[in-house]
């Protein structure tokens, strides 16, 4: 996890607005940055917060090759299949970075295949001088941020890791100009004029969920045909999907709410830092409001596998130090976000300042992808179901997976998702419809049952589901509602601002559009919509006023 940021045809250079907002994204790389300008494109303007996971020492961005001194990178990212490239192309690397692998990938094969063929999380801006063009490209699911602000008008475009690293250069650009995030599983060419001006050649969809990698896969087709049942290929490619992400130089933990998702990646992470021999044991962390049934089930996972656990509690006062904050962070005005957002950007700060972990594994993805939301029991037909996860799944950047970077980043921290692996992904969603969803009223069946004889939980943890302590969670959300109610009664105007574009339905959703438009006025494309569960007839996102769910 690193910050990128570059400007190109902005008049001036190097201004006081662009070093301001260069430093807008400081805490996604807190160990060195660096902003540089070169005379042969003096309206290119490249900068880059780095916190180093992989080759500490020769790691640093913007990157150049002694091979090829005309490319620049800056990436944000992780490419897992760095070393098979290298083999399978025989590279000559010159250093022990991931990144690496792209510029060579380039100059071998162009943009269009160095994208398909990259096997990580990334979000990266390449610039080929020689050649005038810049190449900008995001991950399949966005897993890695990025933010674009295009004004053809000016011939200007901007690009960075985060919207507040640009929402200065908006202000000042003009009325044609747009800003909003870059969509995953795209790339664009633009050309580099010869007034210093850029523009946009064109843009081009690389991946929709579901399609089979295009790389050479981390397990082999033959050595997945080895595997008798599906079940036995789920469990093994959740279990590769893990293993190739162990890659980091810096301490490896997980966040562990003691649900089916994380339960089942850190008992995989556990197990695999046994096998590669980690000199350390793995931390674990856990969140809740007083006597949280959260904590109670994390700290029972957390004692079967034998971790390093941390409990964090927090309470009322925490959350109302928090808010508006998160609200800044997460560059979002949608409800459930918010709210699911507190706990976590409360565990990243405690783990940020109380321990040395730096790499921390999750289970995002899971409930997008294995129908583990409340909502898929309503689902009409299998194949409608389906339909459902490919959706989320493919805005699950403006939604689950912005709360996972943002709440981490916001400490300096690197979230690894092994759900969100493509060739996992790829294998789940093609599993015939009907076994993928709930079953007996119990979630995530298929995901279940392919770990039923791993040992690698028992079945109280594996088979305990959401109504096992649905009282006892909704007593904590209720806590946390009537907090934030609180915080708005204090804190919300009341004048009736009119807003653009979505509109509140809510106190809570008009003090969330409050906050978000001090830091970001006008840019009600964030967020598109409010996140809702379908096939159900709701007014507010929690799965509490769901008919299934026990509580009610």
């Amino acid at each position: 996890m690193c910050g990128i940021w570059a400007t190109f045809g902005a008049d001036g250079g190097l201004s006081p607005t662009c070093i301001k907002c260069f430093a807008a994204i400081v805490h996604r790389g807190p160990d060195a940055w660096r902003i540089e300008q070169d005379a042969r494109e003096p309206q290119v303007v490249l900068g880059f917060q780095r916190l180093a996971i992989v080759d500490g020492l020769h790691g640093m961005q913007p990157m150049r090759l002694h091979c090829f001194p005309r490319v620049t990178l800056i990436c944000n990212g992780e490419i897992y299949n760095c070393k098979r490239l290298g083999d399978q192309y025989s590279f000559a690397y010159e250093t022990n970075c991931d990144v690496e692998a792209i510029i060579h990938m380039y100059k071998k094969f162009g943009i269009a295949d160095t994208v398909t063929q990259l096997d990580g999380v990334f979000s990266f801006c390449l610039i080929d001088g020689e050649a005038r063009k810049v190449y900008v490209a995001r991950d399949p699911y966005g897993v890695r941020p990025l933010f674009k602000l295009q004004d053809d008008k000016q011939g200007l475009m901007a690009i960075c890791s985060e919207a507040k690293g640009l929402i200065g250069l908006k202000q000042k650009a003009t009325e044609h100009s747009s800003l909003g995030q870059f969509p995953p599983g795209h790339f664009e060419v633009w050309s580099l004029l010869d007034g210093g001006k850029v523009k946009l050649d064109y843009a081009e969809r690389y991946f929709t969920p579901g399609l089979p990698p295009r790389f050479v896969p981390y397990v082999s087709t033959e050595e997945l045909a080895k595997l008798n049942s599906i079940y036995e290929k789920t469990a093994y490619l959740l279990e590769a999907a893990c293993k190739k992400r162990l890659m980091s130089d810096r301490r490896i933990g997980c966040l562990l709410s003691g649900g089916l998702d994380s339960s089942l990646i850190t008992a995989l992470v556990v197990k695999l830092a046994k096998e590669h021999k980690l000199p350390y044991k793995i931390q674990t962390f856990a969140i809740g409001m007083g006597d949280s049934p959260d904590l109670a089930a994390a700290r029972t996972v957390a004692d079967y596998l034998d971790t390093e656990h941390h409990e964090v509690k927090f309470d009322e006062n925490d959350v109302r130090k928090a808010l508006d904050d998160v609200i800044y962070h997460l560059e979002s005005f949608d409800i459930t976000t918010i709210r699911a957002s507190l706990p976590m950007y409360l565990l990243s700060k405690y783990i940020k300042e109380n321990t040395d972990t730096t790499v921390v594994f999750s289970g995002e993805g899971a409930d997008e992808l294995a129908q583990g939301y409340i909502y898929f029991r309503d689902a009409p037909s299998a194949s409608t179901a389906h339909e459902e996860s490919v959706r989320l799944l493919s805005d699950i950047y403006l939604y689950d997976g912005l709360r996972a970077d943002r709440t981490t980043s916001a400490f300096s921290l690197e979230l690894r998702v092994p759900f969100l692996d493509i060739q996992f992904t790829h294998h789940y969603l093609n599993i015939e419809p009907k076994l993928r969803q709930p079953e007996n009223g119990v979630e995530k069946h298929l995901l279940r049952s392919s770990f039923a004889k791993s040992h690698l939980l028992p079945d109280s943890i594996l088979w305990r589901h959401k109504e096992a302590f649905s009282d006892g969670v909704a007593s904590v959300k209720k806590s946390l509602f009537t907090t934030i109610s609180e915080i708005i009664a204090e804190r919300l105007p009341e004048n009736n601002q009119q807003y653009d574009g979505l509109q509140p339905t809510s106190t809570e959703s008009k003090y969330y559009r409050y906050v978000f438009e001090k830091s970001f006025p006008g840019q009600h494309n964030f967020t598109p919509y409010y996140w809702m569960p379908k096939w159900v007839q709701v007014s507010d996102p929690s799965a509490r006023f769901i008919k299934h769910y026990a509580a009610t």
